[in-house]
C-alpha cells in the first residue's frame, strides 16, 4: 500500500485504509480547520479516532 501524506490526501484516499474507512470526511474537516498536521499524534483529536490510529501510522506521513 502507498503510504499517504495526511495533509494532502483526499478522504476518499484515507479511507481506502482500512482502519481509517469512513473517518476520511473527518480528518479532512480537521485538518482544514485547523491548518494541517505537524504530528500523526493529532489524529487523536480528530472526533472517533482516539486511540485507533496507532495501527494506521505505518500507511501515514505528514
Amino acid at each position: 500500500m502507498t503510504i499517504l501524506n495526511i495533509n494532502t490526501a483526499t478522504a476518499e484516499e484515507i479511507d481506502g485504509i482500512e482502519m481509517l474507512k469512513v473517518q476520511g470526511f473527518e480528518i479532512v474537516r480537521y485538518r482544514d480547520e485547523r491548518g494541517g498536521f505537524t504530528s500523526l499524534r493529532q489524529l487523536d483529536e480528530v472526533s472517533g479516532l482516539s486511540g485507533k490510529t496507532d495501527s494506521a501510522a505505518e500507511f501515514l506521513s505528514i
